[in-house]
């Protein structure tokens, strides 16, 4: 992990940054609060902020940020103090996935506001990332509060969601029938009668079995959760594309969904959820199995 970290007026340029591509992070599938600008750079919403993120050669450079927000925020949300190279050299040791890494060379997984994630992979339940990037901005316009000096706005809290009406969340944000799910879990989470913060010092399947006490989080949703918002790196979570290159690469014939997770966590260990996303992309990309 050699790279500088350099403040240059309203931006922070990480220098000789590796295994960075904001193509790869944004666009596999674990995060929906982010937007294509037209100079091919990514803004996207986090924490209360908004930040630009493009590649240039070999740096990054982000945006209307500062160290301080560098300290506080964005060296957690883009897990810059993880060594990637060591991952990438352990799961190399596997046929497909050496190859899946170097497609998809630059995916970082990122650590996000566990209530948002929650609330976002609930919608993403049977439903296509477009429209759930749509549904979670609507949410966030309705019922967050304006990111000052922006057009955007925060993704909104337990109590603020908790107030909602499911139908305005049916009608206004295009939840469908995820709306009551969605107040009833900002309610639970809103009184207090789970709290999430707990879930981190959790083994992943404790945390799961909390997770799966809120309404509409099943077994992949809780594991995407437990992945993306928990730092629970031995997750993995089995959508469509996994479940095709699973089958297709590894067990060979159609299995359920439980026993691909099961297998794929066991095969891959503390390190399945890295592993997740290197397929997925693939898988998604290249529309291998379909």
């Amino acid at each position: 992990m050699n790279y500088n970290i350099i403040q240059d007026n309203n931006k922070i340029i990480l220098k000789d940054m590796k295994n960075f591509d904001p193509k790869h992070i944004f666009e596999c599938g674990q995060a929906f609060r982010w937007k294509v600008e037209d100079d091919n750079s990514y803004t996207a919403i986090a924490y209360g902020r908004v930040i630009n993120v493009k590649r240039e050669k070999d740096d990054i450079v982000l945006k209307n940020t500062n160290l301080d927000d560098i300290k506080g925020i964005w060296y957690n949300y883009f897990d810059l103090g993880r060594d990637y190279d060591e991952i990438k050299r352990i799961l190399s040791e596997d046929d497909v996935l050496r190859e899946a890494i170097k497609f998809g060379e630059g995916i970082r997984i990122l650590n996000q506001d566990p209530f948002e994630t929650v609330i976002s992979f609930i919608i993403s339940a049977n439903n296509q990332i477009p429209r759930i990037k749509k549904s979670i901005e609507l949410i966030a316009n309705h019922y967050g509060e304006r990111i000052e000096g922006t057009e955007y706005y925060s993704f909104p809290t337990p109590e603020a969601l908790s107030k909602a009406k499911a139908e305005d969340l049916k009608e206004i944000c295009r939840v469908g029938f995820r709306g009551e799910r969605i107040v009833e879990t900002s309610k639970i989470i809103a009184r207090g009668d789970i709290d999430l913060n707990e879930i981190f010092n959790m083994p992943k399947e404790e945390g799961k079995k909390i997770l799966m006490t809120l309404p509409g989080v099943g077994p992949k949703v809780s594991e995407c959760i437990l992945l993306f918002a928990f730092k629970k790196s031995d997750a993995f979570p089995v959508d469509v594309w996994v479940k095709r290159v699973m089958e297709y690469f590894y067990l060979k014939e159609d299995t359920n969904e439980k026993l691909i997770g099961d297998y794929g966590a066991k095969l891959f260990g503390s390190l399945a959820g890295f592993a997740q996303q290197y397929l997925f992309y693939y898988a998604r990309e290249l529309g291998i199995g379909k």
